[in-house]
């Protein structure tokens, strides 16, 4: 569950000191604005849809060659004193060969929390307007239970509630990539193909 922790406020080498000191990283540290966000181990729903967005954002950008597309637990640190692990997120092309460690990464093109119930709050708030104010170009929540995806901008406070498709154009690529949404949702929640 996302939720505050203690009411006070945190600082990242303290935030640190906790991933550093949690057993394969469970549970999901996250520092916003002096909030600690804590997140427990994600549900199988969860996971398969983290697993699914991976998979079709990897096959998207290796045709259009524009970034990467990773997953939690890594930090981001898009401002000073804070720390966050999108459960994927897409990282312009690093530098070749790569750094063998790269600890910290400081710039995403893109931003997507897979919701439950608990972790509402910090992502579809907290987490909103920070990706907004660090300028990352879009920012998705997928919320299984209602099988829509919100879609968010930094010139758009409200996000856009998405049911049908979901499209993602990033600067540098040739062609969009376009999700099914219900396709996905019905992969992602292992049901069968509605009868013909």
């Amino acid at each position: 569950m996302a939720m505050p922790a203690v009411a006070k406020r945190w600082t990242a080498k303290e935030v640190r000191a906790l991933i550093e000191a949690s057993p394969l990283h469970s549970p999901r540290y996250e520092l916003i604005d002096g909030e600690l966000l804590v997140t427990s181990a994600p549900n199988l729903d969860h996971q398969a849809a983290v697993k699914a967005l991976v998979l079709i954002l990897s096959g998207y950008l290796d045709t259009q060659r524009v970034g990467d597309a990773y997953l939690a637990p890594f930090e981001i640190e898009l401002e000073h004193e804070s720390i966050v692990q999108p459960d994927v997120f897409v990282v312009p092309p690093l530098p070749r060969p790569r750094p063998r460690k790269i600890r910290q990464l400081n710039q995403l093109l893109l931003a997507i929390e897979v919701i439950s119930p608990s972790s509402a709050r910090g992502d579809r708030f907290k987490k909103r307007m920070y990706y907004a104010r660090n300028h990352v170009p879009e920012y998705w929540v997928a919320d299984l239970d209602a099988r829509v995806f919100e879609r968010s901008t930094p010139d758009e406070p409200r996000p856009e509630v998405l049911a049908d498709s979901i499209t993602w154009h990033p600067a540098g690529a040739v062609h969009p990539l376009i999700v099914d949404l219900p396709e996905f949702f019905r992969d992602v929640l292992g049901e069968a193909l509605p009868p013909e």
